[in-house]
């Protein structure tokens, strides 16, 4: 194969599960499970335009999913270089940003290692659990080789890859271990309404109702 193909390749098990259609659904499932962290989520809704207004009073909904998307892909199927600064530029931005809890005042980096590996586990765990049950045939076997791959992917947003979750047993300890922290704060129920109704221009909130209303319920079940 002439070119560079980048941090996984055509015969990782990256490749084979990222291009399905699925991860569409897998994607939204993970911004759910990632509302659950409280400060997790804090920093996402005290720094995303997703949910503040601009000057136009509008919200910059489908641009925060897309680059999200982007930034997948890009990891995924882009050359070594493009991965590479990809995630060099969202460690820059993660580096400048913090968020405050409401209940104490501290005020925290939005680059906190914990955070960074609940956000990294439940998307991860999402892209394998939505495929899975999608019918996807993966084995367990090829479930451990990809979360082992993903190391790459956590790596490149500012943690250590020996702190990553390789396999399916780790990452169910890690989410026992994390699940007490978990709660259904404000800020989700806000993520909840913004994925169920994302602002949309008037003419097509009945398209977003049929078309969207499916795909955000599907990623909740």
């Amino acid at each position: 194969m002439a070119g560079d193909p980048g941090l996984f390749g055509p015969r990782s098990v990256t490749w084979q599960l990222h291009g399905d259609p699925m991860m569409w659904i897998a994607g939204v499932r993970a911004l759910y499970l990632q509302a659950l962290h409280p400060r997790a989520v804090r920093g996402v809704v005290q720094n995303s335009a997703a949910f503040q207004r601009n000057e136009q009073g509008r919200r910059d909904a489908w641009g925060r999913l897309m680059r999200t998307a982007d930034f997948v892909g890009t990891l995924s199927y882009g050359t070594t270089d493009a991965a590479e600064r990809a995630g060099a530029a969202v460690r820059g931005i993660h580096r400048r940003l913090s968020a405050t809890d409401p209940a104490t005042g501290e005020r925290y980096g939005v680059d906190d290692p914990a955070l960074l590996l609940w956000v990294h586990c439940a998307e991860v765990d999402s892209y394998l659990e939505v495929l899975r049950r999608s019918g996807y045939p993966v084995g367990a076997a090829q479930a451990d080789r990809y979360l082992d791959e993903q190391r790459e992917s956590a790596r490149l947003v500012g943690l250590d890859p020996a702190t990553v979750p390789g396999n399916r047993a780790a990452l169910a300890a890690y989410f026992d271990r994390v699940r007490p922290e978990l709660a259904l704060t404000p800020e989700a129920r806000g993520v909840d309404d913004f994925l169920r109704r994302p602002p949309a221009p008037a003419p097509l909130v009945p398209a977003r109702a049929v078309l969207w209303g499916g795909v955000a319920r599907l990623a909740y079940g």
